[in-house]
């Protein structure tokens, strides 16, 4: 595994970090939750403090009063009467005690930040859990972004961050990038409209935060190198911008060493990162992680506080048990029998791939994530051919035109996903779409 991957080579000479100027103007609003704050104290005091300031309800009166669940490999998580009435419980919104302790000493021991060391207003690393990291993007994007703002990322991405960012009025400009993520070059240039000089001037339009998938980006599969991470990074240092480091599937690399991260390298605390166990525990449970610099992780939890106000605390107690018995030893070779699995996955598809498709489409071969990115040749846009057409041939992709930030401009390109798909049910699929492909007028 990864492990220790700290990148020391960076001129560290940055002052400390204005976090107010990139708040929005409703999040800069947010004040704590007098409620939430009784909630968390009455969670850190003794038995004996007796306490008619919460507004919960009492567990007695609650239908569940104890569980059993069994994990393969041998392990059960149990909820005894006294540990189903906590789990069934509210708790703190930033996540229960145990949890975040163990995702901390995790998020350490991969990414090895230098910001662990700082102090919490100088951009201390920090966390909270959230429902899903599509949560916590969403929370992220309301906390930093105004209508009107110009914000960088790489499309094709993500069709959740486009719904999340395109309703709050912001401009999103397109970042150029390959197979290897972002290009730091074509970058440079588009940030050279602006003087660096400039940023923190009222009124300045340069962007304040690059998005990315630095890892099996959705759909393209393209995994960032090293190198233009650094690049990257530098650029982001002189022009005073925040990176918004999604990586869900940071835990599905194929290739080790894993690729060191935007978190690793941060020496100013200009990283939010945020994680997720969808694709590693279960999409269904709902949880994940923002790691980064304290003020704004913060902020972050007063916007959780004003919605969701935390993760389910049965979900949170559930994941926490499972992974203090398994340790990072056992997590970590949980991860290797996931990836395993996944390589196949997209062996078979590639291997289908060149069976049925090389004449008339183009790939590049993902080294991490869940998605194949297939060119069709003579094929201007895939929209109507997959909608329409593909399923009258009972197969079924994702037209290339819903990860674009105008959905509406032709695109040529179609995302297969070999998470759930036997291979052979990967090989008949890609026998119709060649066939789809070929008749095609």
């Amino acid at each position: 595994m990864q492990g220790d991957c700290h990148i020391a080579d960076f001129n560290i000479s940055a002052g400390i970090m204005n976090y107010a100027r990139f708040l929005t103007a409703v999040s800069a609003a947010r004040k704590p939750s007098p409620i939430r704050i009784l909630t968390e104290l009455q969670q850190r005091s003794p038995p004996s403090l007796i306490s008619l300031a919460g507004g919960a309800p009492n567990p007695n009166t609650f239908p569940f009063q104890s569980a059993s669940i069994k994990v393969k490999h041998g392990e059960t998580i149990t909820f005894d009467e006294t540990a189903m009435k906590r789990a069934l419980q509210y708790s703190a919104s930033n996540g229960i005690p145990e949890l975040l302790t163990w995702m901390k000493n995790l998020q350490k021991k991969l990414h090895n930040p230098p910001t662990a060391s700082y102090s919490p207003e100088n951009g201390q690393m920090d966390l909270c859990v959230t429902t899903g990291s599509q949560e916590g993007l969403c929370k992220v994007f309301e906390m930093l972004v105004n209508p009107g703002d110009n914000v960088l990322l790489d499309a094709p991405t993500y069709s959740g961050t486009l719904a999340a960012l395109l309703p709050l009025g912001c401009n999103l400009i397109n970042v150029p990038s390959d197979q290897h993520g972002i290009i730091p070059s074509a970058l440079k240039e588009l940030l050279s409209r602006w003087d660096p000089l400039e940023v923190h001037k009222p009124g300045s339009t340069a962007p304040k935060i690059l998005y990315t998938i630095p890892n099996g980006g959705n759909p393209t599969g393209a995994s960032m190198t090293t190198q233009r991470k650094k690049e990257v990074y530098e650029l982001a240092r002189q022009y005073d911008m925040l990176i918004i480091e999604d990586d869900p599937y940071y835990f599905l690399q194929f290739n080790k060493p894993w690729a060191p991260t935007f978190l690793s390298m941060d020496v100013d605390g200009r990283i939010i990162r945020t994680d997720s166990f969808s694709k590693i525990l279960s999409s269904g449970l709902r949880i994940g992680f923002v790691t980064g610099p304290k003020p704004l992780v913060d902020r972050v939890v007063l916007h959780i506080q004003a919605s969701t106000m935390h993760t389910s605390t049965f979900t949170q107690l559930m994941v926490s048990q499972l992974l203090h018995s398994w340790e990072q030893e056992g997590f970590l070779q949980h991860i290797d029998r996931v990836i395993e699995f996944y390589r196949k996955q997209r062996d078979a598809m590639i291997s289908s791939a060149d069976k049925w498709l090389k004449d008339v489409a183009e790939w590049h071969t993902p080294s991490a994530g869940m998605f194949l990115w297939i060119k069709l040749k003579g094929i201007a846009d895939t929209q109507q051919l997959i909608m329409k057409k593909a399923l009258e041939k009972e197969v079924l992709l994702v037209p290339g035109g819903v990860f674009m930030i105008n959905s509406s401009d032709p695109c040529p390109y179609v995302r297969a996903a070999f998470s759930l798909s036997t291979p052979e049910q990967i090989d008949e699929a890609f026998r119709r779409l060649s066939s789809l492909i070929r008749e095609a007028p």
